[in-house]
């Protein structure tokens, strides 16, 4: 099978371009760089010099694939990063669904799409509050769910960890480092349930080979809380865990607080039932504190 992934060189794109080779398909990964392209032929994947931006060599690479996987993310790029998400899927489900045989479409979504209220529900056919915290996720599923003679698999994953990635717990580890506290916020007791990046891996290569269309919650059975996670850091940078109020939280990290201070706990029945789904990676504080997080340790 020739899958083409976008972001195929990026935390998450990276290690789904390491699966898919080992199982033998051939992997078309979007470059946007010379280093990326050469990233993307040391993992055995042949680059596509190119960008979310242009459309029309979307269209035709997701036309000439047998599957494609939309990985590829830019969180911080507000209304332009917005409209290039859009621009791109439309690009890409429309390549995709020219043959009109069900390709199989993989979209990356989040978790987050459930919005911040640990009172909503969280299944797959909840009704998504708008705009909610990831708002171009929310535009992008639609797309996709919508998109004619197209095998639609939309993977809302919760937090990625594992080999020492993930910008947010990077980010957070060297907070720790720069300021010799590890914090969470009030009681640290809002939990989130991760899947490890290699169990993630394999229930998109199980959604390729076996597609069926459908929006599938992604995660691990193990829940962790934030007071966990700060003193896993803790012990891992050799710093004090502490807990700040939301409102020192808030005036720290402006808007990320009220995502720190949030839980998000989903269930993965339906990928489990679905593709026969398991997972086996370490908890999320086990391998920050003494696992792959070693290799970002100061």
């Amino acid at each position: 099978m020739q899958i083409l992934i976008t972001g195929g060189t990026g935390y998450l794109g990276s290690v789904l371009v390491e699966h898919f080779v080992a199982a033998g398909h051939e992997v078309v990964a979007l470059t946007r760089s010379p280093e990326s392209a050469a990233k993307a032929t040391q993992a055995g994947a042949r680059p596509l010099p190119g960008s979310l931006t242009d459309t029309a060599l979307l269209e035709k690479a997701a036309a000439d694939a047998d599957a494609v996987v939309h990985t590829a993310v830019d969180y911080d790029g507000g209304e332009d990063a917005f409209a290039a998400e859009v621009a791109a899927v439309e690009a890409l489900t429309r390549g995709a669904g020219k043959a009109g045989t069900g390709k199989p479409f993989l979209y990356t979504s989040t978790n987050l799409v459930y919005g911040l209220d640990p009172a909503h529900p969280r299944d797959e056919d909840a009704e998504l509050p708008e705009p909610g915290p990831q708002p171009f996720k929310l535009v992008g599923e639609r797309l996709v769910r919508e998109a004619a003679g197209l095998g639609g698999v939309v993977i809302r994953a919760g937090l990625i960890y594992g080999r020492g990635g993930s910008l947010l717990l990077t980010s957070l580890i060297d907070a720790a480092t720069r300021s010799g506290t590890a914090v969470y916020i009030d009681a640290g007791d809002n939990e989130w349930t991760p899947v490890h990046v290699d169990d993630l891996a394999r229930l998109y290569l199980a959604a390729l080979e076996h597609p069926v269309a459908g929006i599938y919650n992604a995660a691990g059975p193990q829940q962790f809380s934030f007071r966990e996670l700060a003193e896993a850091i803790a012990d891992l940078t050799g710093t004090t865990a502490t807990s700040i109020t939301a409102g020192q939280a808030e005036s720290a990290m402006g808007p990320r607080a009220a995502l720190l201070g949030s839980s998000a706990r989903i269930r993965s029945r339906k990928a489990r039932d679905t593709f026969g789904w398991s997972t086996s990676g370490p908890a999320l504080p086990d391998d920050v504190r003494s696992g792959s997080y070693q290799v970002v340790k100061p």
